[in-house]
């Protein structure tokens, strides 16, 4: 995994426990956060290749949809 990459997983872990910690909702353990954050790193680039647009608000929009499922 490169450089860029965890740091962007990194970015979503601390987005996903914010958006745990604002809405007052127990955090799932770390393996699964991070699998998640993986996720929405992977969903966020595939979305910024078709829109054309920042992977940072892509991750931000996808990472408050998954906490609210």
């Amino acid at each position: 995994m490169g450089f860029i990459r965890r740091q962007e997983i990194q970015l979503a872990i601390k987005f996903l426990m914010w958006q745990y910690q604002k809405a007052n909702i127990p955090a799932p353990e770390h393996s699964a956060i991070e699998q998640l954050a993986g996720k929405i790193v992977d969903d966020a680039h595939r979305i910024a290749r078709e829109r054309g647009s920042n992977v940072l608000s892509i991750i931000k929009e996808l990472a408050s949809d998954l906490k609210k499922k």
